[in-house]
């Protein structure tokens, strides 16, 4: 007896293994469709208060970099006496100083970090631009679009600055967060719905069938035999 018990439990039942895993999976999908819809709800918040989305993803970058710095010297600490000891010190000691700053001057930090993207958009949009014309390849139409959007995003917001810092990164940070948020969804969901389409149902419990009384017919037939 001892031995069927530990074969029953070396040997589980796959099926009820199967349908264990699949309830387990579509829980997590479900949170993570719950973390996309949160997403979501920020990025719209911040779409809607791009001044306090600037403000809150600067804060954040700031905290980044601060963590960041603290982390990276540590390990330069705990690697004292090798050859990249003080590269990691120097690197570790510019972020923390660069959190700090960001930290203490949200704004200034915004306006530089605008000037800083107005003129990526610049550069990248010019050069997709010449390299659409001077190598003319099958997508040549899209790179040429795209040049010319990168440009003229990078005028818009150049032209407008300072005041563009007060809510181009907000609506930057808005957009990222709302088509994170709108894949998690779409993760989650079809997640689920592949989980239950290879799971297994659930079993209906089979109950016995009723005796049914005989008929009129019938017991009087058992009669005349009697």
């Amino acid at each position: 007896m001892a031995k069927d018990a530990r074969e029953t439990y070396a040997d589980p039942d796959p099926v009820a293994e199967m349908k264990r895993e699949g309830k387990r999976l579509r829980r997590d999908f479900g949170w993570l469709a719950v973390l996309g819809a949160l997403l979501v709800l920020g990025g719209i918040v911040g779409l809607v208060y791009t001044g306090l989305a600037t403000l809150t993803s600067m804060l954040l970058f700031g905290w980044l970099l601060l963590i960041g710095g603290v982390v990276g010297l540590l390990q330069a600490i705990q690697s004292r006496g090798t050859s990249y000891f003080w590269l990691a010190a120097v690197v570790a000691a510019l972020n923390i100083a660069a959190g700090v700053v960001v930290i203490r001057h949200p704004e200034g930090s915004a306006e530089a970090l605008t000037m800083f993207a107005a003129l990526l958009f610049l550069t990248g949009g010019l050069f997709r631009l010449v390299g659409s014309v001077v190598v003319r390849g099958p997508q040549f139409g899209w790179t040429l679009l795209q040049g010319a959007f990168g440009l003229l995003l990078g005028l818009l917001v150049l032209f407008d600055w300072p005041e563009s810092s007060r809510y181009v990164l907000g609506v930057f940070f808005s957009l990222a967060l709302l088509f994170d948020g709108l894949g998690l969804i779409a993760i989650g969901v079809g997640g689920r719905r592949i989980v239950g389409m290879v799971t297994p149902p659930a079993e209906a419990p089979v109950t016995p069938p009723e005796p049914s009384d005989p008929g009129p017919s019938e017991s009087g037939h058992d009669q005349s035999n009697n």
